[in-house]
């Protein structure tokens, strides 16, 4: 059984199990997302090749855009009474995502590490909404429904750059 986050007082209504679930799964949602953040930055830095110029705007597009969804799971990690944990040593210890090759430098290498990226983080935003949806707090699972919208679309355009046959 998961350990029950220390929780702040807070005069927000959310009943307190469903906090503890909600602030559990914000917390891994906010790790993986920092860390596709941190791909997408080591993508954007070393791309090389013909598609440079287009990949290196669509992944700063794609980075600015997830520093905003970081922040914003960690918000509702606070307001929920809970402690938003972004630091390195959290990351390395909880991200769900496999580690990102830093000796790849071709713009369709980055494409297809990032695709199975984004697919892995829309995935668990899911069940997230399931899971915050099933223990009574909408409003995080609304949160994560946004976001599980904004990592589809950002897939389907990363997505949308890989040969047909590239594709699972």
């Amino acid at each position: 059984m998961a350990k029950a986050a220390k929780t702040h007082a807070t005069r927000n209504d959310v009943p307190s199990n469903a906090k503890q679930v909600s602030i559990g799964v914000l917390q891994a949602c906010l790790v993986d997302t920092i860390d596709l953040y941190n791909a997408t930055r080591q993508a954007h830095w070393n791309v090389k090749g013909p598609h440079f110029g287009e990949l290196h705007k669509l992944f700063e597009e794609f980075y600015n855009a997830l520093q905003e969804s970081t922040d914003d799971l960690a918000e509702r990690i606070v307001q929920l009474g809970g402690t938003a944990n972004g630091v390195t040593q959290t990351l390395a210890a909880g991200t769900r995502l496999p580690p990102y090759p830093t000796d790849i430098y071709a713009g369709m290498d980055h494409v297809a590490q990032l695709a199975d990226r984004y697919a892995m983080v829309g995935k668990a935003l899911r069940e997230g909404i399931d899971q915050t949806d099933e223990a009574g707090d909408a409003d995080t699972a609304d949160l994560l429904t946004e976001q599980s919208r904004a990592a589809d679309k950002m897939l389907w355009m990363i997505e949308a750059h890989l040969p047909q046959d590239k594709a699972p």
